[in-house]
């Protein structure tokens, strides 16, 4: 699968190995072969190559997601004449919890605050500032596999959060200029429709945090105290392990 993983990738590669204009120019008639030669240049690992059976359980695909830290799956069926592979669907981490959220409101575990639960990363959280240029963000992206980094300022406050998501606005505009520039003037140029930071709080409930995801697609969400300051993040990883028990 082509996940923003590889045009992270691709951004590293050209950053360190040619000019701007070297880039545009070769990116036009770069291959998705390419992509492994890259990541060896860059010294990236090679992509997970997942798939499931569409009748392998629900508990299966959580499972799998999970351990493998991977946002999705393809299902992988065969013709039953040709036995040719043909992938049929694709499920998603987001799919999932709203197919959960939806229909399991009752649950007494949905009830439960996140100071009782546990869930989220709390500790050596990736941040950066307004004047953080953006290609320092896209670096931490890639070195230490994550996909959102908090916006603080001087007292921890929560201002913004840039994500992986973020980067393919570079890459559709092709304004690879821009890499340099502070994230403060990166994240003002995005689009008016923006839905924001979604936050919480440790006295939330799963039960709320399902709102939310009901109502909006939420890859994560931003914990933060009754001042705004950051503590912790959710993701939607973190969420699905505590579920089905890892």
């Amino acid at each position: 699968m082509l996940t923003v993983a590889d045009f992270i990738n691709l951004i590293k590669y050209y950053y360190t190995h040619s000019s701007v204009d070297e880039a545009l120019k070769d990116i036009d008639k770069c291959e998705l072969a390419h992509l492994r030669h890259v990541e060896k240049q860059i010294g990236a690992a090679s992509p997970q190559r997942l798939h499931l059976d569409p009748m392998a359980s629900l508990y299966d695909t959580c499972h799998l997601l999970v351990k493998s830290r991977a946002h999705r799956v393809p299902l992988l069926d065969k013709e039953p004449k040709s036995g040719v592979e043909m992938i049929v669907s694709v499920v998603t981490q987001y799919r999932i919890l709203k197919f959960i959220a939806v229909n399991f409101k009752e649950s007494h575990v949905l009830r439960q605050p996140l100071s009782v639960l546990k869930i989220g990363t709390y500790k050596n959280i990736a941040t950066a500032s307004m004047d953080t240029p953006v290609m320092e963000i896209i670096n931490t992206f890639a070195e230490q596999n994550i996909s959102a980094v908090p916006i603080v300022d001087e007292r921890g406050v929560v201002l913004n959060v840039y994500e992986t998501i973020d980067v393919m606005s570079i890459v559709r505009s092709e304004k690879y200029y821009q890499l340099d520039i502070p994230v403060g003037e990166a994240l003002a140029s995005r689009p008016k429709n923006y839905p924001g930071v979604h936050t919480c709080r440790l006295n939330d409930t799963l039960l709320s945090i399902f709102r939310t995801i009901r109502k909006q697609r939420v890859y994560r969400l931003i914990v933060v105290d009754e001042h705004n300051k950051l503590l912790g993040i959710v993701s939607l990883s973190n969420i699905l392990g505590h579920l089905i028990g890892l």
